[in-house]
């Protein structure tokens, strides 16, 4: 099947290409790398004005309504051109408070959606429940208005004590209800992909699914683990076994750590906070929305790879050896070859994704367009040589998101568990 976009989805692409090729990106996230957000902030206002955070919103919200296919779209050139900020956490907290407002708990979206879908205001989001071993951290909350987290406990363990167990002692599993025989653990040995990320929790969203599968913003501060098969979902309703959590506004944030990719800076979430809303509706809602975020990461991940690919496309040419180009070379071909047909498996992958959005379709885009990226971020920076290592080249800022967005909101193992499952 083809999935070809209409006109007024390639019109939107190009102009928002051209809008952010005229505001010199690159500046734009060498500042934010350095904690100064104001050219961030510009360029933020920028994209509200185009209707990119409204894509995520209702129309009684100042939204145009939730269009997938649009979000893909433009979170492909927000990665071609490197946009920094929570763009993603931002639009993964409007469809988080769009699927609770929708299911009767209207109140924290009117409270935060229409700022949000007008770009007035910014969100970072952490989803932190403790019996999937989630990453603590949230992106850019340090620059974000609003910093929300998504919690959760276990009626029968409040404390978290079993958190690094299959189930609760005495407890029913959420899918089968009936009691272990032994609990397996997901400790701290079921580390994956150590140097690439924290991955905040994403539930799966299957009443019957026996794995969840983590999400998060995939930097080096934390590590994430995706579930064992029969593995309880976080806490469960001491009567009916669905899962339950908690939405907080966090009261402030703490130190913020730089990760693989300077630009994506990361804190711990202040302890505490209000309640906004807590019951299995906003786990339900949190599954959605890691699903958006999944989405959209695998979009921008695309934009990465995409970008990268250009730029090393454009160097073999200037480049010369031996009295030739090096582009000309049969190895160096073969090599941007499998990078691009790498790139456009995974294009056709995202845009049925967004159409279906499904849960299994976005794991597999997810994977497929992260590890996509990644391929063109060790292409690049080999086919470029040493230059390639250095910050002053613009090409690093592409080079050092392409392996965070392959781990954030679910690494390709977790991604492929998840389509397995399916």
């Amino acid at each position: 099947m083809r999935f070809l976009l209409t006109d007024e989805q390639q019109a939107f692409a190009r102009s928002l290409d051209a809008m952010l090729t005229a505001a010199d990106t690159p500046s734009a996230v060498r500042a934010w790398s350095a904690g100064d957000h104001a050219p961030g902030r510009a360029l933020w206002s920028r994209l509200a004005e185009a209707g990119v955070f409204a894509l995520a919103a209702p129309e009684a919200y100042e939204g145009v309504g939730l269009l997938p296919v649009e979000l893909a779209v433009a979170f492909v050139e927000l990665g071609r051109h490197a946009v920094p900020g929570p763009v993603v956490e931002t639009v993964a907290t409007a469809a988080l408070l769009t699927h609770l407002a929708e299911h009767g708990d209207a109140s924290p979206a009117k409270r935060l959606l229409p700022g949000l879908a007008t770009g007035e205001s910014t969100a970072t989001l952490a989803m932190t429940l403790p019996l999937t071993g989630c990453g603590p951290y949230a992106l850019d909350a340090d620059a974000a208005a609003v910093t929300l987290v998504v919690s959760g406990g276990d009626a029968a363990d409040p404390s978290g004590v079993f958190r690094d167990t299959a189930t609760v002692p005495g407890r029913a599993t959420a899918r089968t209800g009936a009691k272990p025989a032994a609990a397996a653990g997901t400790g701290a040995g079921d580390r994956a992909d150590r140097g690439s990320g924290t991955a905040p929790w994403q539930a799966t969203p299957r009443a019957d699914a026996t794995a969840a599968v983590g999400a998060g913003t995939g930097d080096r501060a934390s590590t994430g683990m995706s579930a064992r098969p029969g593995q309880a979902t976080p806490r469960a309703d001491a009567t009916d076994g669905s899962p339950y959590a908690q939405l907080l506004i966090a009261p402030g944030h703490g130190p913020v750590h730089t990760s693989a990719d300077p630009a994506r800076r990361l804190a711990r979430p202040g302890a505490g906070g209000e309640v906004l809303a807590e019951g299995p509706h906003v786990a339900a809602a949190a599954a959605y929305a890691a699903d958006v975020a999944a989405l959209t990461t695998a979009a921008q991940a695309l934009g990465v790879g995409l970008a990268l690919l250009d730029r090393t496309v454009a160097h073999a040419k200037r480049r010369h050896q031996f009295g030739a180009a090096i582009g000309s070379f049969q190895a160096v071909k073969h090599r941007l070859a499998d990078t691009l047909i790498g790139l456009e498996f995974a294009r056709p992958l995202l845009y049925g994704a967004a159409l279906s959005m499904a849960a299994a379709d976005i794991a597999a885009a997810k994977a497929s367009a992260g590890e996509a990226a990644y391929a063109a971020a060790r292409a690049a920076l080999q086919l470029h040589g040493a230059v390639g290592y250095t910050d002053e080249l613009d090409l690093s800022l592409w080079l050092r998101k392409a392996r965070p967005l392959r781990d954030a909101w679910g690494t390709p193992a977790q991604c492929r568990a998840r389509v397995l499952a399916a």
